[in-house]
């Protein structure tokens, strides 16, 4: 598959399961009554927005002008990975259980290494991958912590209350 059509594939997926994060929310009012698990809500929903918007990005810019999705990729890291770590600084006072705050620190690290790419993309070529490539599996790793979080709210009953 080429880079193009992975990334516009991944954006509707991406964008997908927002909405469909934004059904469960709204199906589950009593979550929102607590300001710890809003900031939970909005994580998972961050992690399924920015890798949407970075996709769009990557699409625009493609490999014809790297310059694009590079700086693009960049910021909307510093953006998620910023938000995570404020996130991560308040789950251990607020009740937040360890699983849900290892993800969110998994999602910090990913978002660094999206950064961190993003800047220097040549870093990845002893890989025999392209940096926009690894940025893909990156962005699938960011989906999939979001994943991990979502299933845990809608398992079990440990939730911050």
């Amino acid at each position: 598959m080429d880079v193009s059509t992975f990334y516009a594939l991944f954006s509707t997926t991406c964008f997908t399961l927002t909405g469909l994060w934004w059904n469960v929310v709204r199906a589950r009012r009593d979550w929102t009554a607590n300001p710890a698990m809003r900031r939970t809500i909005g994580g998972i929903y961050l992690s399924f927005l920015l890798p949407a918007l970075m996709g769009l990005f990557a699409q625009v810019g493609g490999t014809e002008t790297p310059i694009l999705w590079r700086l693009s990729f960049l910021v909307v890291a510093i953006v998620g990975g910023a938000s995570m770590v404020r996130l991560v600084a308040q789950a251990r006072g607020d009740g937040t259980p360890a699983s849900v705050r290892w993800i969110q620190a998994g999602t910090v690290v990913v978002y660094a290494a999206v950064a961190v790419i993003g800047v220097a993309p040549q870093i990845v070529a002893p890989l025999g991958l392209t940096g926009i490539q690894v940025e893909a599996l990156l962005l699938i790793a960011l989906v999939a912590l979001g994943h991990a979080l979502v299933w845990r709210f809608l398992v079990t009953e440990d939730v911050p209350e």
